[in-house]
């Protein structure tokens, strides 16, 4: 059996608020996330909140990165999904972590779905 995707969910702690609180630069930090894994993007929408706040997401050929900031606590939660075996998350991971000057990370990752054509057929009937 072999998972359809591989999920990272990561713990991003002691990043820069300005970097965390500046949308233009979470957009682009991801967006470069993701073309670091070797992803192929399809569309972006991030939103900014007041008084500081960033949610957002790239969606790839692969699935997806996501993120919601939380500037003043110098934390983000960050998602960076991906299936086949072309697109590493660790590697997104890494970049992201690295852009956002982060201190520490906690990351795990999940397998998803369990490519079984016998599990996939019962659903079906």
């Amino acid at each position: 059996m072999n998972a359809l995707g591989r999920h990272v969910l990561a713990e991003v702690y002691g990043c820069c608020f300005e970097i965390l609180n500046d949308i233009k630069k979470v957009e682009e930090i991801m967006v470069n996330a993701a073309l670091e894994a070797g992803a192929e993007i399809r569309e972006v929408c991030f939103h900014k909140f007041s008084p500081q706040g960033v949610s957002g997401v790239v969606v790839i050929s692969e699935s997806h990165l996501a993120i919601h900031t939380w500037p003043e606590y110098g934390y983000a939660a960050v998602d960076v999904f991906t299936c086949g075996d072309t697109v590493n998350p660790w590697d997104a991971c890494r970049y992201l972590t690295e852009k956002f000057k982060a201190s520490d990370v906690r990351a795990t990752e999940i397998e998803r779905g369990i490519a079984n054509t016998s599990q996939a057929a019962a659903v079906n009937q």
